[in-house]
């Protein structure tokens, strides 16, 4: 068995098999290696070839194939490699990502591998080892544009290059300048800083001084005399042509054409569905902005690469600009951007070929004697101090009432109760808020809840942080908290009791002279949980354990795929909620009529193994207000920008600390809970602003078939990220207390300063 075929180059070889990137470049019509201390060096002259290879949590590797051309570039290197991108797609299994990408006009996940840039390099790489020949430092200047992807672009140096909205660095033998225009953003700004650290070590050795300069501050500073005298003296900049800005108000269109010999036939229909898609054929999805080349599973490598060439054929011969972005997707490795010019899209059966062909591409690394990891065992662990202080508060009638310690273990699905959680931090204690909501609970005593939390956050002195959470859908942390949970049906709340009353529905509250169901889970002793559930067979599952109270009669029911853990929960669980009961125990299968009596009769229920979903990789979006009125409230994206109601969102990819930028709010993307992350500079301050943007971010479902809108939603403020937080990041503490703007940090950190550190305890 072998990973390659006939049609597949050499230079692949095991390629993809380990984390991170790996780089070849066409020299002489061939692929050769570039090696590792050359990444981020790019030609103008040349054409590359990359791919990126993560290991999910999920155990599956994530391939990502970008080819880049630069701008002087011959014609038959960049066909040549585009077809080595399809060709290495194939070595791959057909699930990786292809991006055609063109000098200047990156897409932002392929400068995100070349932090905090790339700035081309005049004339043609060389693989042999060479000198370089000792020259006049050649003075250059440059523009940089973007807040965490950036682009440097070089520009002709003089004042007429100059302007008010974007940041430039000027670069000399000995000073490199930078000329921040009055209406750029500090962000940007502080970005352009992480550019010049980069040019003072890799050109000046890190021996050169830095000089920055304010657009229209200019008076007794010497460094600005010094710049300007380089331009011939100071004159005032001219002031910007209004540029054409696309109107983001109206939706991309996006036109489905099917590719024939070469050709693009038209698909004349108003609403794309995924079943238009043939798996023998290629197409072409063309969304104005932005291009997608489809390639069905059953097409073979050489139809792939004429559909190809024919499209950036195609392209080129419309005048289409250079910053249109083209990417290449085989059918079962659709994003998420694609998919949503799709009215109806089946997500299942795009789970399922993912793991058929993880399954395939895992079986032919090991083949060849690499150690492919599997599914990772459950993550258990809470990141926080679970033997603190909890205090719980029932809500109803527009106040929180004290849980007695006794009791607060018990909620009821019904109403809404507000958590709070103190646990012992660094150096002082930590203060963790929850408003958890009964799947069963009135919006009035949900509101209340939330108004109630918001205010009490508010009394305290510290900086804690908030959550809100759903019955049902409660993160680990929450249940480790508690250690020992018991959800009851029905509620207590006079609003809970006044709905049932109006909408004529029985009364569920548990009643312990009344049957009940319970099903046992959690992970030990430490984390466990009772939850009452419906009073039917259907409620059952193999895979779990279940107490049933009937009357006079308690039975406790092991399912067949139930573990010995499970039967150790079952046991301890029995002593809380009937102590000085004694039951009779019940294996599946081997059930007394009287069992199935007391549920209303056997019926069918889930008997397969339950497979637990593994832990999503996190996603970093940044989050911007903006005036735009959106029709309908609709979803679309626009360069991997997504625009909804009054926000708009961007994903930042292979995030790190530095990308939590204080004057931004940021929303990381767990799945299965999400992190609303609030700059102190941002322009919102309350943490329940915060939470009500986390509601629009899950309403927006921008992953497609992400997180429901009952995801647990945290709300956490800079300087006071928790460690279940600061996890996601490779963490360094002292940044997260520096004092100033995104901009004065910077500068502080790249002038070798010892950063102003903020404390606020």
């Amino acid at each position: 068995m072998s990973l390659f075929s006939k049609d597949v180059d050499a230079a692949f070889q095991g390629a993809g098999v380990k984390a991170g990137l790996e780089i070849w470049c066409v020299e002489n019509l061939r692929l050769v290696p570039v090696p590792k201390s050359s990444h981020g060096k790019f030609f103008s002259g040349s054409s590359y070839l990359i791919l990126s290879t993560v290991m999910l949590k999920s155990g599956l590797s994530q391939h990502d194939i970008h080819y880049w051309l630069g701008k002087d570039a011959k014609e038959i290197d960049s066909a040549l490699v585009s077809d080595k991108a399809v060709e290495l797609d194939a070595a791959l299994g057909s699930h990786a990502v292809q991006y055609r990408e063109v000098q200047g006009c990156e897409t932002e996940k392929f400068l995100s591998y070349f932090k905090p840039c790339i700035i081309p390099i005049e004339g043609v790489f060389s693989s042999e080892v060479g000198t370089l020949d000792s020259q006049t430092y050649k003075v250059c200047l440059l523009t940089c544009k973007g807040d965490h992807a950036v682009y440097v672009r070089e520009v002709p140096f003089s004042r007429s290059s100059l302007n008010h909205n974007d940041v430039f660095i000027l670069d000399t033998e000995s000073k490199i300048y930078l000329f921040s225009g009055c209406n750029s953003s500090m962000p940007e700004r502080a970005k352009a800083l992480e550019v010049v650290q980069y040019i003072k070590d890799n050109k000046h050795g890190g021996r050169c001084e830095v000089a920055t300069i304010e657009d229209g501050k200019f008076v007794g500073d010497s460094d600005v005399g010094e710049f300007w005298s380089l331009f011939g003296g100071y004159a005032p900049i001219t002031r910007d042509s209004p540029c054409a800005v696309q109107n983001e108000s109206s939706i991309p269109s996006a036109k489905l054409f099917w590719m024939d010999k070469g050709k693009a036939c038209s698909i004349e229909e108003t609403s794309l569905i995924k079943e238009m898609l043939s798996t023998d054929r290629c197409y072409m999805l063309d969304c104005d902005i932005e291009i997608f080349v489809w390639m069905g599973r059953n097409t073979s490598i050489t139809e792939r690469k004429t559909s190809i060439s024919a499209i950036e054929d195609i392209v080129a011969s419309q005048g289409r600009s250079t910053s249109t972005h083209i990417t290449f997707l085989t059918e079962g490795s659709e994003t998420a951007t694609f998919r949503s010019y799709f009215d109806v899209w089946a997500q299942s059966t795009v789970s399922n070929l993912y793991e058929e062909g993880r399954g395939k591409v895992a079986a032919i690394f090991k083949h060849q004697g690499y150690d492919v990891k599997e599914f990772p065992e459950d993550d258990c662990q809470p990141f926080i101090d679970c033997s603190g202080i909890l205090k719980v508060w029932r809500v109803d009638c527009h106040v929180a009432a004290v849980v007695p310690v006794a009791e607060q273990g018990k909620l009821f699905s019904g109403d809404c109760f507000v958590v709070q959680y103190t646990y012992p931090g660094d150096e002082k204690d930590e203060h963790l808020f929850y408003a958890w909501l009964g799947c069963n609970s009135t919006m009035e005593d949900r509101v209340d809840a939330i108004s109630l939390m918001s205010a009490m956050v508010d009394s305290i002195k510290a900086h804690p942080v908030l959550a809100q959470i759903f019955d049902g859908k409660e993160p680990l942390q929450f249940f480790s908290i508690f250690q020992t949970l018991i959800v009851f049906k029905g509620g207590m709340s006079s609003s809970y009791k006044r709905f049932i009353s109006e909408n004529g529905i029985s009364d569920e509250t548990y009643d312990e002279n009344k049957a009940a169901l319970f099903r046992v889970q959690g992970s030990g002793p430490e984390n466990m949980q009772a939850i009452q559930v419906d009073l039917v067979s259907g409620s059952l599952n193999s895979s779990y354990c279940y107490i049933l109270q009937a009357g006079a009669s308690i039975f406790t029911w092991s399912g067949n795929l139930s573990s010995p853990r499970d039967h150790d929960l079952l046991d301890r669980m029995l002593d809380q909620i009937y102590p000085t009961r004694q039951a009779i125990s019940v294996r599946e299968g081997s059930e007394p009529d009287s069992f199935w009596d007391a549920i209303g009769g056997k019926a069918e229920y889930p008997r397969e193994k339950e497979i637990k979903a593994y832990e999503e990789d996190p996603h970093l979006f940044t989050c911007t207000f903006t005036e735009a009125n959106i029709a309908n409230n609709s979803l679309w994206f626009v360069c991997s920008l997504i625009a909804f109601s009054y926000f708009q969102v961007k994903e930042i990819f292979n995030f790190t600390q530095d990308d939590l930028t204080t004057e931004e709010v940021l929303v990381l993307d767990c799945h299965s809970e999400i992190y609303v992350w609030i700059g102190q500079h941002a322009n919102i301050k309350s943490k329940q602003q915060g939470l009500t943007l986390g509601k629009r971010y899950l309403e927006a479902d921008i992953l497609l078939e992400g997180p429901s809108l009952e995801t647990a939603i945290y709300v956490v403020t800079e300087g006071h990220e928790p460690p279940f937080f600061t996890r996601f990041f490779a963490w360094d503490p002292s940044r997260a207390y520096m004092h100033g703007n995104s901009f004065e940090r910077k500068l502080a950190i790249l002038k070798g300063l010892a950063p102003e550190l903020q404390v606020d305890f």
